[in-house]
């Protein structure tokens, strides 16, 4: 017995002198990265010399949001989250599509939950570097890293790579989502805590991540006049990384093109009347697609015009922006344009060419040496160009229905859609308030608030002038596309921004080049109602043989 004992003792010895000490993983807390207010009077000095006049700063940052109570709810998800955990994450996500990060997902070398700690960290890195900054960012989800450990929980082997499913997408801040305020970038609605818009609610039902708010010019630039794009006085001014503080970052979806373009977040949804989701797109190399009235809902969106506004998805990618697009459409009994438009079959997406395709484009762009390369590439690829010269049409009454509509949509949309605490219930409550405290609240004025209230256009007048708009745009684009049975006209950024606005057709903007200076310019399809599909091809066929899209490089 005492033998078994022995020898039992001394292969226990040896087994133990064999066996691999290890010791437990230390994991160490980062210190907090904390933004700190600058003089920025030099800043704001050198935009005066810039000969765009709409980038002649009054100020950069908010004075009435501090940064750091923008990323002060996630800190603690971000103590454990380092320097060194970022830069070994950066070639799985960075310009990464969405089926490419899904991949990842599925193949176990990424997690929703790292995916969503990258941009987090990314945001405050960039956002807290005074020199770097980009003012995209209101707010962000405080349980969107919980979210993202839920759906780590799930099976992740069955994903549609194709899918929203724990993907990090910002909104801009003028749709509402629950847990986060919705402001306009206005400070009459720095506390309003509503529920979820109904595009927020199809995100969710499809299991993506909303990652928080985007900036924008505030009042979806239906407030001051001449005044920067890309302002609110919550967020501060919105800056394009293609040329911070010296290129324009379009609106007023500004924060969403923003965001997209310096990798931020892998997608985000903006808004537009007229040229706010091509504008910004375009400034910032992303791509942005406005759709027809009604084939997105509209509701629990702080509102301009009820005949013109719709949101839209914002992009890297073309392939990416139909997978929003599908996430998205769904109709909505509550707002009386919604149609259930048909979800977009990507294989005949990426099995379109420009083979065969008749592509109406403008002479006199033809001066455009970017614009005239894309013509080239197109053309070589088996498309028929139709070089078209459209009489110069304008469109009298335009302003009068923003106008109008304002008056009575805004209205509409606080006494349904906002949170029972916000006092401001009309036009004029806004303009009262702003005034009792002009620098903060209004320091480039409110000329087109004021307008509105001026305006005395009565509802018989506007229903003409709506008609007539709709008739002079649509015989502007059909004469050109029902003569040569066009399947898309190409315009330049949000040049005709108005015209596809009034006409209620659809536009998709994409990347086509860069000036001598760096400045993003974009190649947009417009085409008739419900071409969405259409648009989608031709844009994913010209994105194919183009490529033009390049990260902005401060920001790799």
């Amino acid at each position: 017995m005492m033998y078994r004992i022995i020898s039992l003792l001394i292969t226990i010895s040896l087994f133990s002198s064999c066996k691999k000490e290890t010791t437990p993983e230390v994991i160490t807390k980062q210190p907090r990265l904390t933004w700190q207010p600058y003089d920025e009077s030099e800043d704001i000095k050198a935009t005066l010399d810039l000969e765009q006049s709409r980038m002649h700063l009054k100020l950069v940052n908010s004075k009435v949001l501090d940064k750091n109570q923008i990323w002060r709810p996630l800190e603690s998800e971000l103590d454990y989250f380092s320097e060194e955990d970022y830069n070994a994450l950066k070639p799985l996500i960075l310009e990464k599509d969405i089926p490419s990060l899904q991949t990842s997902i599925k193949q176990g070398k990424l997690t929703y939950e790292k995916l969503v700690l990258f941009y987090l960290y990314r945001i405050r890195k960039y956002e807290s570097d005074n020199q770097l900054s980009l003012n995209g960012i209101i707010a962000l989800n405080p349980l969107v890293v919980e979210q993202a450990r839920e759906l780590d929980k799930m099976d992740t082997s069955n994903i549609d790579i194709h899918s929203v499913y724990g993907i990090p997408i910002l909104l801009k801040d003028n749709i509402n989502a629950k847990g986060m305020p919705t402001t306009a970038g206005a400070v009459a609605l720095q506390n309003n805590n509503a529920e979820n818009a109904f595009i927020a609610n199809r995100l969710l039902e499809k299991k993506a991540l909303l990652l928080g708010k985007a900036n924008l010019s505030e009042w979806a630039y239906f407030f001051c006049s001449g005044c920067p794009v890309g302002y609110s006085a919550i967020g501060g001014q919105t800056m394009n990384p293609y040329g911070r503080m010296i290129f324009e970052s379009g609106g007023s979806s500004s924060g969403s093109g923003v965001t997209v373009a310096a990798n931020f977040c892998v997608a985000a949804i903006g808004t537009e009347t007229s040229g706010s989701i091509l504008s910004p797109s375009s400034q910032n190399s992303v791509v942005g697609l406005k759709p027809t009235i009604g084939v997105f809902s509209r509701s629990g969106i702080v509102p301009i015009s009820s005949t013109l506004d719709t949101p839209g998805p914002m992009t890297k990618s073309v392939i990416d922006n139909v997978i929003l697009y599908n996430a998205l459409v769904g109709k909505d009994t509550t707002d009386s344009a919604s149609i259930q438009a048909k979800t977009v079959s990507l294989p005949k997406i990426t099995n379109t060419n420009l083979a065969g395709k008749k592509i109406g484009v403008l002479k006199s762009y033809l001066t455009d040496s970017l614009y005239t390369r894309a013509v080239e590439k197109i053309k070589n690829s088996g498309a028929e160009i139709v070089e078209l010269e459209p009489e110069n049409t304008p469109l009298p009454g335009f302003l009068t229905i923003l106008n109008i509509d304002m008056k009575h949509d805004l209205p509409q949309y606080i006494a349904k859609y906002a949170s029972d605490n916000i006092a401001t219930k009309t036009i004029e409550d806004i303009i009262a308030f702003n005034l009792q405290d002009s620098l903060i609240r209004m320091p480039y004025g409110q000329a087109l608030l004021e307008g509105i209230v001026s305006d005395s256009t009565t509802t018989k007048e506007l229903k003409t002038i709506k008609e007539n708009l709709q008739s002079v745009s649509r015989s502007y684009f059909d004469t050109h596309i029902d003569t040569h049975n066009l399947d898309a006209i190409l315009s330049i950024n949000n040049y005709h921004a108005g015209y596809a606005a009034v006409a209620k057709y659809p536009a998709i903007t994409v990347p086509m080049g860069y000036t001598d200076k760096g400045e993003p310019k974009s190649l947009t399809f417009i085409a008739k109602s419900f071409s969405e599909h259409k648009l989608l091809a031709l844009a994913f066929a010209y994105e194919q043989i183009s490529k033009e899209r390049r990260a902005p490089i401060k920001y790799n």
